[in-house]
């Protein structure tokens, strides 16, 4: 059930917005001019600065805290009115952005080019627009007079281009609510998510031999038994594409195109030198996987359809793979997980962000499974009911000239605002 909120309030909140569009657009420009580019990384402070203080602004209880240096996570946290019987909303979105290249680039990338109903920039779409949305409908509700009921909750967190575990680090400090909106840009689509793991599969052999005994290991008669690493490796590389047409035809869900589950063999790394056989081999691979998988569940998969390739090899029996999956960061590690988020129809928050939208939009979202990934995972993992749902299309993130529409993110601030008073109700509303 929602709570009860007055119409009149509501509209009030909406034509503020609506009346303060350039008031966003301004936000958004402040936040695009920090080049808080990912990797490198560890060069958010000062946009974290900004963000904190305007939380802060709003009468929000901040916390900042560095999960590398130079790179810390924002919560902003509202508590709800005294009166209470309100339930807490959060919203998670990611300062960091991607790399960028100048060459194509019709405006100066780090500082916001508005055209033809349309704002260009890093960032804008990806995500920092839909971080000034939340933003700005909290700040929207408080300017016209109401308070939320429940907590209203904001981080901004580091990393997530880079496969960082900003998100895990603000799970692991604590933060819960009983929903969770990610504004990545789902074209203001409802979504949920498959997840992903990076692997790496290694073979070492158990000797070192060179160049020249190699016709001794490959010729009848040769007497030495060895083998090249990095030709071994091809073999559980075509392991690994048999596995992925399996999956192609054995598994499904709704909202993913067949074959959604993938297993790509992104790098590959081998050798020591032209006068010795490769002794090691090390295979870097990206696997996609459904709502209703886990990570567990997919690497014991694959590390046993491997295992099995390499016992029907004699030299692999005796050398076999070994794998390191996952890790907290790909600039630290050269790992990173993103779990998935299953959405079905009557998930939590749904139905009332549904009739925000509507309301804002004139009719309800097309719920939808988003072909990305994001941090919105860790928010589901730590038992967060959540949905990613936001401005901007997925398109236009990472690309050359990114830009986002005005009108979506505008839209996309009134449907938060609307969602708060919905989902955690205004003070002294019925």
């Amino acid at each position: 059930m929602g709570h009860g909120v007055d119409k009149p309030l509501v509209g009030q909140i909406d034509r503020w917005i609506v009346a303060h569009r350039d008031d966003l657009i301004g936000r958004v420009r402040d936040l695009v001019a920090f080049p808080t580019i990912s990797p490198p990384g560890r060069n958010t402070g000062d946009a974290q600065r900004y963000l904190a203080d305007w939380l802060r602004s709003l009468g929000c209880a901040v916390e900042q805290f560095e999960v590398y240096p130079g790179d810390p996570d924002v919560v902003g946290r509202l508590p709800g009115d005294a009166g209470g019987g309100g339930r807490s909303l959060l919203f998670n979105g990611h300062i960091d952005v991607a790399e960028v290249a100048t060459e194509g680039w019709r405006d100066e990338p780090f500082a916001v080019t508005e055209r033809d109903g349309r704002l260009y920039g890093r960032g804008v779409c990806d995500m920092k627009g839909g971080l000034a949305a939340a933003l700005f409908a909290l700040q929207a509700t408080l300017a016209c007079g109401d308070s939320p009921r429940g907590d209203v909750i904001i981080e901004s967190v580091i990393g997530e281009e880079s496969g960082e575990w900003g998100t895990v680090a603000c799970v692991e400090r604590g933060y819960r609510a009983d929903l969770a909106i990610v504004p990545e840009p789902t074209g203001l689509r409802p979504c949920g998510q498959g997840g992903v793991i990076t692997g790496w599969v290694t073979i070492q052999s158990s000797q070192t031999l060179h160049d020249a005994v190699r016709a001794r290991t490959i010729h009848a008669g040769g007497g030495l038994v060895g083998a090249n690493a990095i030709e071994k490796m091809t073999r559980l590389i075509a392991a690994l594409n048999d596995l992925e047409r399996d999956w192609a035809v054995t598994k499904a869900y709704p909202g993913f195109a067949p074959g959604a589950t993938t297993i790509n063999p992104a790098v590959i790394e081998g050798g020591r030198h032209p006068a010795f056989m490769a002794d090691r081999c090390a295979l870097w691979i990206t696997v996609h996987f459904y709502p209703d998988e886990t990570w567990e569940g997919v690497v014991a998969e694959i590390e046993e359809h491997l295992r099995r390739a390499a016992a029907a090899d004699r030299w692999l029996r005796d050398n076999p793979p070994t794998f390191r999956w996952g890790g907290r960061s790909m600039i630290e590690e050269r790992g990173e997980i993103f779990p998935a988020v299953p959405l079905g129809a009557g998930a939590p928050g749904l139905d009332l962000l549904g009739a925000a939208h509507a309301a804002v939009r004139g009719a309800p979202p097309e719920r939808a499974m988003w072909p990305s990934v994001s941090d919105a995972g860790w928010l589901a993992r730590a038992g967060i009911p959540t949905i990613i749902y936001g401005p901007g299309e997925l398109a236009e993130a990472h690309t050359t000239n990114e830009s986002i529409a005005v009108t979506d993110l505008v839209d996309a601030a009134r449907v938060y605002a609307g969602l708060i008073g919905a989902w955690c109700g205004l003070a002294g509303q019925p």
